[in-house]
């Protein structure tokens, strides 16, 4: 199904009803949000229950006007996730859901044959994980554990794709999606030939994603156990931060008390000092590989224009490349000075 026909029969003007007699049935849209939620929503998000349709519709408008031929979805649930994100900013969500699409079209290492069981080997190692209690805000908490990756195994894309599949299975919940989330990256053993896989040009592509490509709201990164080369990590990152995330990281060494200032105690495994018992992945995994036909289905329809061309991208490929393998090389010094 290509963008343009979706489009073309699905942009009516507002108000008029004889036009929707046409209209192919679409999922209707019903709110699963508690009315706490919806009160948090309005005050947060701008969400006015009562407008939530005509806001999508009119999303759905802008992208059949000025992107006939992005390829996207259209569903009100769809369209609604990039709403919230960027707090019912007509302008701020379509240039989201723009760059969702650009960034899946500008990477295939990641994006190629997208599905769980694609990924299979990276869930299995728990290098990511979601835990199984939400905390006190009503937000999940994704666990990242790159010692449990062995570069000789895959390379450092197969753990992007495995957060990225996380990240989509956890959006599709509207709770998550005025809730967010928290990371919590336990960086306990990574050592500096794992890290110089986390180069520049990477980084530059997963935090364009996290920040400007998904519509996702991250709350906290709690960093643990990190290393003296977690300084030299940081340094690659932190350019491509903008200050409202860059404020929302937190480095608590092995210090598991500043740790449980942020993340209580009764949500946390044993091994970063909970009462939640043993860390399981298995439950996460399970759920994630049972989603495998809904990822299927749900990505099928984000296909690639025929007429798109190289500056349509978000990234510009050989050009941020090589800008990023310049920085490289001036930050390696750094990465061996922290080692």
């Amino acid at each position: 199904m290509s963008g343009d026909s979706d489009c073309t029969r699905t942009s009516p003007s507002a108000g008029s009803p004889s036009d929707n007699e046409f209209l192919p049935d679409r999922p209707k849209y019903v709110c699963s949000l508690s009315p706490d939620l919806v009160t948090k929503a309005r005050e947060e998000l701008q969400e006015k229950p009562e407008w939530r349709l005509r806001d999508v519709q009119a999303l759905r408008d802008m992208v059949c006007k000025d992107y006939p031929s992005l390829g996207t979805c259209l569903d009100d649930a769809f369209l609604l996730r990039f709403l919230r994100a960027r707090k019912f900013d007509y302008d701020r969500a379509l240039q989201l859901l723009v760059n969702y699409h650009t960034c899946r079209r500008s990477w295939p290492e990641v994006f190629n044959n997208l599905k769980p069981s694609a990924i299979k080997p990276v869930l299995e190692s728990g290098f990511v994980t979601v835990l199984p209690h939400l905390d006190p805000e009503g937000r999940h908490v994704v666990c990242i554990r790159p010692d449990r990756w062995t570069p000789s195994n895959y390379p450092i894309t197969e753990n992007i794709r495995a957060i990225y599949l996380t990240l989509e299975k956890l959006i599709q919940s509207e709770e998550t999606q005025v809730n967010g989330i928290v990371i919590l990256a336990d960086y306990k053993g990574v050592s500096l030939s794992k890290a110089s896989h986390f180069g520049p040009f990477v980084a530059k592509k997963v935090i364009g994603i996290l920040q400007d490509g998904f519509p996702i709201r991250i709350k906290a990164v709690n960093i643990i156990n990190e290393p003296r080369i977690f300084k030299g990590i940081f340094a690659i990152i932190k350019p491509f931060l903008k200050e409202k995330i860059a404020n929302r990281f937190f480095l608590h060494g092995c210090d598991l008390s500043s740790l449980h200032q942020n993340i209580p105690p009764v949500i946390l495994p044993e091994e970063y000092g909970g009462t939640a018992g043993k860390l399981d992945i298995s439950a996460w995994n399970e759920l994630l590989l049972a989603s495998e036909e809904d990822f299927l289905r749900d990505f099928s329809a984000l296909v690639l224009p025929c007429d798109s061309s190289p500056h349509d991208m978000l990234v510009s490929g050989d050009a941020d490349e090589k800008q990023c393998d310049d920085s490289l090389r001036g930050m390696k010094p750094q990465l061996y000075y922290c080692y």
